[in-house]
């Protein structure tokens, strides 16, 4: 039976990740980490604490839908207590992304900015039609509920990061993520990304790839966010016998 321990455990993602957790096979909850008291009610057996190196002890792996300012302080404590780490949470920043990689080198870590079967696969077809389709223009469009704090969301930058790989591009010479008054034209390489954000929407993405005369456009929308968890739980199982490294969702469903 594989131990798992939950971080972010109030989150949307985290409360559903509490429930799916009673009915998966060989695996089950064994800590939460909270930062003060639950607001809700919690199986007696598991164990909630506020101590990082107790929540990590007490656990075979870790799955984190937090904050980025609440992963950097597991990573943090991880590097003193490894143990194979689940990390979905976004918005990351450079020097918490670094800490992730450096800490990958001593423990498995699965990082992926959306755990769904769906994204995954969307993000390999993208990279295909990206090469295919030199010379179109290409324009992202992601829309999430209005609680959400980042944007544009990390499965709409990793979309367009492989965008840019499929034409051997640095995403961060091409990306644009807003644009406003008299900017002239569209440049050749550019890669936009956009968000909006209102009501309780999910996730939706869509990638379009626009020429003269025809435009292709792949679009996946998330109608509940159990496909994240459902998605992490299933990461978790993969992840727990492997070595130190730094895997993403694909190398997880072989894609």
């Amino acid at each position: 039976m594989i131990k798992v321990g939950v971080y972010g455990a109030s989150g949307r993602v985290g409360k559903l990740l509490l429930e799916d957790l009673k009915s998966t096979p060989d695996m089950s909850l064994s800590c939460v980490y909270v930062r003060g008291t639950l607001d809700f009610s919690i199986d007696p057996s598991v164990l909630v604490t506020s101590d990082l190196k107790s929540f990590l002890s007490a656990s075979d792996i870790i799955i984190d839908f937090s904050l980025p300012d609440a992963c950097e302080a597991l990573l943090e404590q991880a590097t003193k207590t490894p143990k194979p780490l689940v990390i979905g949470t976004t918005g990351l920043n450079t020097h918490q992304l670094n800490l992730l990689k450096d800490a990958s080198q001593i423990m498995p870590i699965l990082y992926a900015t959306n755990m769904s079967l769906g994204v995954a696969l969307l993000n390999k077809l993208v990279y295909q039609a990206s090469a295919a389709l030199e010379g179109f223009d290409i324009e992202i469009v992601e829309m999430h509920h209005k609680h959400k704090k980042d944007a544009p969301s990390g499965t709409a930058l990793t979309l367009s990061e492989s965008a840019a790989n499929g034409r051997g591009l640095n995403i961060e010479d091409v990306r644009v993520s807003g644009r406003d008054g008299n900017i002239g034209e569209r440049s050749k390489d550019e890669i936009s990304v956009m968000a909006l954000r209102g009501g309780d929407i999910v996730g939706r993405h869509t990638v379009g790839f626009y020429n003269d005369g025809e435009f292709i456009e792949l679009n996946h929308t998330a109608t509940s966010r159990s496909t994240f968890s459902k998605g992490a739980i299933r990461a978790g199982k993969w992840l727990s016998d492997k070595e130190a490294g730094l895997y993403s969702i694909s190398d997880c469903l072989e894609l």
